[in-house]
């Protein structure tokens, strides 16, 4: 190894720090839109999302979104909910967690341990980076096929204080 390379694997892993560092903390969701490759977008969750994600000093990270406009159900107890509202409930939501690791200077990768979407466990969820201000956008590393189509996904979040 050279005295470059030397540096250059300082400069990375020092990257790699401040990215974490940052992305540490509780942020919420301000959008979520899906664009395909000849342009069209959509909002998989509607127009006005919810949502928190959670990144922890410990390594681990946490997201919950779903629909801001989704009905409530009949009953207050969820154990008295119809299949169908569960069933709608959780086509509207999308719920995962598990150990984060910060790849490089723009790219985190989650390690799902635990997803309402069961085929996500065990499989890592890529995601680009982009830091600017109050904000944080996660996307798709690589157009993924969402409603239909490949689209790249694009989630911005607003950092909670």
């Amino acid at each position: 190894m050279t005295v470059t390379d030397g540096a250059a694997a300082g400069n990375e892993r020092q990257d790699r720090a401040e990215l974490r560092k940052k992305l540490l903390g509780a942020w919420q969701l301000v959008s979520y839109i899906a664009t395909s490759a000849d342009g069209e977008v959509i909002h998989p969750l509607g127009p006005t999302p919810n949502g928190l994600i959670i990144y922890t000093p410990q390594g681990y990270m946490s997201a919950q979104l779903g629909r801001g406009d989704h009905p409530l159900m009949r009953s207050a107890r969820l154990e008295d909910a119809t299949t169908d509202e569960l069933a709608q409930a959780a086509i509207g939501y999308v719920a995962y967690g598990g150990p984060f690791e910060v790849v490089d200077a723009a790219t985190v990768e989650h390690h799902v341990t635990t997803s309402l979407f069961p085929n996500w466990i065990g499989r890592p969820q890529v995601r680009k980076v982009s830091l600017a201000g109050p904000l944080l956008k996660l996307s798709t590393a690589t157009p993924t096929r969402l409603w239909g189509a490949q689209r790249t996904a694009e989630l911005t979040w607003s950092r909670l204080a």
